[in-house]
C-alpha cells in the first residue's frame, strides 16, 4: 500500500518509530530502528546517550527519519507564521548587509544595485521555495526528498556538497558576527576570539535539535528588523543618488550579471535544506502557502539587509570617515555611522547575534547532510555530527577572516551554480515524471536503494551542468570563456547557462533510465 499524503496512511508492514534505547543499533531498508537488539562499543553507548538525552531534553535521535502523518501534531497558525520567521531570522544579518557593498564596488549606481538585489532575492526566494513545498507532502528532510530524482548513489554528492555549503554560509555568519564584536569591544575582544564565541552560541541551540530552533527563530528577527529600519533612518539621507554608475557599457552589463548571481546565490542556497524545517507540518498543508510565505520569507528580509548595504556604500565616497572606519572592519563603519556613540554600541552588540541565527540553521542542515551520506554515517549520532560541522565552521572562518568581500563573492556565486540545477531537477521529476502528485513516490522506500532511481539522468544532467558552471562563471579566481566576453571584467553567466543547459538534458536523460531500467 502506498503512502496517501492527504490521508497520511503508512504503507503495510512499515514498522513504528522506536524510543527504545537498545533499539537503535541496526540501519535496515526502511530506515527505522530495530526494537530488541542488543548492542556494544562506543557507537552503541554514544546513540543511547542520544536517546537518553531526546527523553530528557528533546534532542532528536533519528532525526533523518521519515516523519509519519500520524506522528504529526496540529499546527496552529501562529507556528506556522514560522515558514517565513525563520528564514527572516536567518537572512536579516551582517552578512546581508555586507553583501550589499558589492554593487558599489562592482561600478554600480544605487538605483541599480537596489533593483538587482532586490529582483535577484525574489529570484532565490522562489526557488528555495519551490522546494520547501517538499518537506510536508513526503515527511522527509531535502537531502532524501532529491533521492527521488538523484538516486540513492548520486544523492550523496549532493548530501556532501550540502554539507559543505552550510558550513561555508556559517562561516561567513561568524566573520561578521566577529567583525561586530571586535568593533563594540573597541579591539578587545579580537576577531578570533569572536568567530569562537559566535560558533559555540550557534553550536549550543542547534545541538538541542528543531523545536529549539524553531521557537529561538521564530522571534529573533524581530530585533534585527528594528535595527535596520534605525540603520535606514540614520544613514538614508547621506545616501548617494545622484551619481551615474561608474561601469559603462558591456562592463557596466557584466557587473550587473555578477552582483545578480551572488545575491541570488544567497537566497537560493537555501533550497537544498528548506524541508529540513517543514517535516512536522501535515501533509495537507497547502503547497500555495508554503511557497508564498518560504519565498517572501527569504526575499523581504534579504532584501532589507543588502539594500541597507548599497545605501550605506553609496555614500562612502562622500563620508570619508565611513570610508576609514569600512577599511577597519564592517564593525568599525557601522558603530562610527550610527549615533549617538553609546546607542551605536548597543546597536552592534545586538547584530552580533545575527550572525548566530544563520548558524543554527546551517549547522542543524550540515550535521543531517552528513548523516545521510552513507549507512554508517546515519549510525553516528546527530550530535556528533553537530559538533564535527562546527569544528569545519570554525576552521573555515579563521582561514578565510581576512578577506571577507573575497569570500562572499566567491562563495555565494558558486551556491547558486549547484542549487539551480538542483532546483531544476526535482521541479522536472515533479511535473513531468510523477505528473505533480505524490502518490506517484514510493516514500516507504525512501531508504532503500532498490526502490528508488539510479539516478542516471539526474547525474548526466547535474553533470553538464557543471560544465555551464565553468563556461559562465566569472570569479577573482577563475573566469569562465562566456563570462570573458562580457565587459573588461568578465560577466556571470553560469546560472543563466546552468539553467538552460540542465532543463534541456534532464528530461531525455531520465526518460531514457526509465526506459531502460524501469525506475
Amino acid at each position: 500500500m502506498d503512502y496517501d499524503p492527504e490521508s497520511g496512511h503508512r504503507a503495510a508492514g512499515h514498522p513504528a518509530h522506536e524510543k527504545d534505547v537498545t533499539a537503535i543499533v541496526s540501519d535496515d531498508t526502511s530506515g527505522q530502528s530495530v526494537p530488541g537488539e542488543r548492542g556494544s562499543g562506543l557507537l552503541f553507548r554514544l546513540r543511547q546517550m542520544e536517546a537518553q538525552m531526546d527523553r530528557k531534553l528533546g534532542i532528536e535521535s533519528e532525526a533523518i527519519n521519515r516523519k509519519q502523518e500520524e506522528d504529526k501534531k496540529p499546527v496552529p497558525w501562529i507556528e506556522q507564521l514560522t515558514m517565513a520567521l525563520l528564514w527572516a531570522s536567518g537572512t536579516m544579518n551582517t552578512s546581508c548587509f555586507a553583501t550589499g557593498f558589492l554593487g558599489a564596488e562592482f561600478g554600480l549606481s544605487l538605483k541599480q544595485a537596489i533593483l538587482v538585489t532586490i529582483f535577484a532575492s525574489i529570484l532565490g526566494g522562489a526557488v528555495t521555495g519551490y522546494c520547501a513545498t517538499f518537506g510536508a507532502a513526503t515527511g522527509l528532510r531535502q537531502i532524501s526528498v532529491s533521492r527521488y530524482s538523484f538516486g540513492w548513489w548520486p544523492n550523496k554528492l549532493i548530501a556532501l556538497l550540502n554539507s559543505i555549503q552550510q558550513m561555508g554560509w556559517a562561516a561567513v555568519s561568524c566573520i561578521t558576527g566577529g567583525l561586530a564584536l571586535t568593533a563594540v569591544s573597541d579591539g578587545h575582544v579580537s576577531l578570533i576570539l569572536g568567530i569562537v564565541i559566535l560558533a559555540v552560541v550557534a553550536l549550543a541551540i542547534s545541538f538541542i535539535g528543531l523545536n529549539a530552533i524553531l521557537i529561538y527563530e521564530r522571534y529573533a528577527w524581530i530585533i534585527f528588523f528594528v535595527i535596520f529600519m534605525i540603520i535606514f533612518g540614520e544613514t538614508g539621507r547621506f545616501a548617494d543618488n545622484t551619481s551615474p554608475p561608474t561601469a559603462t557599457g558591456a562592463t557596466l552589463s557584466g557587473a550587473i550579471l555578477s552582483l545578480l548571481a551572488i545575491v541570488y546565490g544567497s537566497s537560493a542556497s537555501w533550497c537544498t535544506m528548506v524541508s529540513d524545517y517543514y517535516v512536522h507540518y501535515p501533509a495537507n498543508v497547502s503547497r500555495v502557502k508554503v511557497f508564498l510565505m518560504t519565498s517572501l520569507g527569504i526575499a523581504i528580509p534579504t532584501s532589507i539587509g543588502m539594500v541597507a548595504g548599497c545605501v550605506v556604500a553609496s555614500a562612502l565616497n562622500t563620508k570619508p570617515e565611513w570610508s576609514d572606519a569600512y577599511d577597519q572592519g564592517l564593525g568599525y563603519l557601522i558603530q562610527t555611522m550610527l549615533y549617538p556613540r553609546g546607542f551605536a554600541k548597543f546597536l552592534l552588540t545586538l547584530l552580533v547575534l545575527s550572525g548566530i541565527n544563520t548558524n543554527v540553521i546551517s549547522i542543524y542542515s550540515a550535521a543531517i547532510s552528513f548523516q545521510q551520506l552513507s549507512r554508517p554515517f546515519a549510525q553516528i549520532p546527530r550530535f556528533i555530527w553537530t559538533i564535527f560541522c562546527f569544528l569545519c565552521i570554525l576552521a573555515l572562518a579563521l582561514g578565510g577572516r581576512e578577506q571577507l568581500n573575497a569570500y562572499l563573492q566567491n562563495f555565494l556565486s558558486l551556491l547558486g551554480y549547484w542549487c539551480t540545477s538542483y532546483a531544476v531537477i526535482l521541479f522536472q521529476e515533479h511535473y513531468i515524471f510523477r505528473k505533480g502528485n505524490f502518490n506517484n513516490y514510493d516514500l516507504d522506500g525512501w531508504n532503500d536503494p532498490e526502490r528508488l532511481p539510479l539516478g542516471i539522468g539526474a547525474s548526466v544532467a547535474f553533470g553538464l551542468g557543471i560544465v555551464s558552471w565553468v563556461m559562465g562563471m566569472d570569479e577573482t579566481w577563475y573566469i569562465g570563456p562566456l563570462a570573458k566576453t562580457i565587459g573588461d571584467y568578465g560577466g556571470d553567466v553560469a546560472n543563466e547557462f546552468t539553467f538552460v543547459v540542465t532543463a534541456l538534458t534532464y528530461v531525455p536523460a531520465r526518460y531514457l533510465e526509465l526506459k531502460f531500467f524501469g525506475r
